[in-house]
């Protein structure tokens, strides 16, 4: 484990470098990795595992939507696919990555096959800090760790096969065998991340949440929305509101963010774009922070967490997430969107 500066704070990560593959390999040569839920992260897992040389099985609900992309994707039944239960009892290390939602419905099961030795993998926080609200309260015999990568399943699986990592946090809930630290850091590197940081569960799932709800998608599209309106109000057309708002922004200044940095995006713009960011960035900052700070308060004190699970445990919460999608689709922005997409020189 290294430890790396931050911006003047010290913390511990570890690096491809450090721990390489070969190394995660021989720790987990004697595992077998049930990969449960093959949904939004279970695939780019699952694959990457596989692809990497780890004894990897996936346990999925035969006859479900999952279970016909897993066969897709080349899992086969009864050699690496199996039903939910054969999949945990096989089992020595358990990724338990089915929603949130599912979990919480198939605890009963898992529960019953975690024998001591074993390990209970997640890539969230959720059902483990709230556990009096889910329910999930592992044996004390067990392991319990987490690897989140910082991205959809679906980035990670493409940015594997590009050769490239997607940065995780790392965490240990329960060290029940003296081995959870090279489990956790050997499936980190077994599932494609670039480097790990350490984390615990509670911070995982707070920052995680604060996020999701917050820049990385609630607040970015309450952004997006509020200034394609002015635009729009002001006389701009769909097109020019649209490319202003989010096709510049996605496709020009965020690579340019993510190699150097903002400042250097910035020092690497019109001189006019800098002064104007320069006023005015803070001002944002000032108007939203208390919301963010609303935000982190609700988080912590369980009330999102609690509001997830009400509403994703109602019979009719497929429906009612369908319609607000919809909405979303449906928006005067979105649908130029769409039209903007067709028009890029890729797909033309």
């Amino acid at each position: 484990m290294a430890k790396i500066n931050f911006g003047g704070v010290e913390e511990n990560v570890v690096t491809r470098e450090e721990y390489p593959l070969s190394k995660a390999l021989e720790t987990l040569k004697d595992e077998t990795i049930a990969v449960i839920g093959y949904g939004v992260q279970g695939p780019g897992q699952a694959l990457n595992l596989k692809d990497n040389g780890f004894n990897v099985i996936v346990g999925q609900r035969k006859n479900s939507p999952s279970w016909d992309k897993a066969v897709a994707d080349g899992w086969k039944e009864g050699v690496d696919l199996f039903d939910i239960e054969t999949a945990a009892k096989k089992g020595t290390i358990i990724q338990y990555l089915l929603s949130d939602a599912g979990q919480i419905a198939v605890w009963p099961t898992i529960k019953k096959y975690l024998t001591p030795g074993k390990a209970l993998y997640f890539s969230h926080g959720f059902g483990i800090t709230y556990k009096e609200r889910t329910g999930i309260i592992p044996p004390e015999d067990v392991d319990v760790i987490l690897v989140a990568p910082k991205g959809s399943g679906t980035s990670l699986r493409r940015m594997f096969l590009e050769g490239r990592g997607l940065n995780s946090s790392y965490a240990i809930f329960q060290d029940a065998t003296g081995k959870a630290w090279d489990r956790v850091v050997s499936l980190g590197i077994g599932v494609g991340s670039g480097y790990l940081f350490e984390t615990t569960f509670q911070k995982e799932v707070y920052s995680d949440l604060t996020g999701e709800r917050g820049t990385l998608m609630g607040a970015i599209q309450g952004i997006f929305a509020a200034q394609y309106e002015v635009l729009r109000a002001n006389g701009h057309s769909p097109s020019e509101a649209f490319n202003e708002t989010v096709e510049e922004l996605t496709q020009s200044l965020m690579p340019l963010i993510a190699e150097n940095g903002m400042d250097w995006m910035y020092a690497n713009c019109s001189t006019t774009a800098q002064r104007g960011a320069l006023d005015w960035w803070k001002r944002f900052r000032d108007a939203s922070k208390p919301v963010f700070e609303e935000l982190y308060k609700e988080v912590a004190a369980g009330n999102e967490a609690q509001r997830s699970i009400d509403s994703n445990s109602q019979p009719d919460y497929r429906e009612k997430l369908n319609k607000e999608l919809e909405e979303l689709r449906n928006s005067e922005m979105w649908q130029a969107g769409a039209a903007v997409r067709k028009l890029r020189p890729e797909n033309n």
